[in-house]
């Protein structure tokens, strides 16, 4: 089993809301630049959760998935695949 430390240090906050994540606990996680992050907030504490980028394979799955959905909810309203252009086309024109 792997052994994990905690650390505890302090940071402050820049007028601009940002926060240095000091360089051990950013060694720590395995974080660099770019990386993202998922940020809780509950009562006085806010909790960062590195989160991993999806692989392309991933990403394709969940297009396909939410291409599912808006096929299944444009068919329940009644409307094709070959209605959407008249319908963002008559969108546009009511800006």
């Amino acid at each position: 089993m792997e052994e994990r430390h905690m650390h505890v240090e302090t940071a402050k906050m820049s007028s601009k809301g940002q926060l240095v994540i000091p360089l051990s606990a950013r060694q720590e996680i395995g974080v660099e630049e770019g990386t993202l992050f998922a940020v809780v907030a509950f009562g006085d504490t806010i909790l960062l959760k590195k989160m991993e980028k999806p692989s392309g394979e991933q990403l394709w799955k969940d297009l396909d998935r939410i291409a599912q959905e808006g096929r299944k909810r444009l068919e329940a309203k009644g409307f094709t695949e070959k209605d959407i252009p008249g319908i963002v086309e008559r969108r546009r024109r009511k800006r």
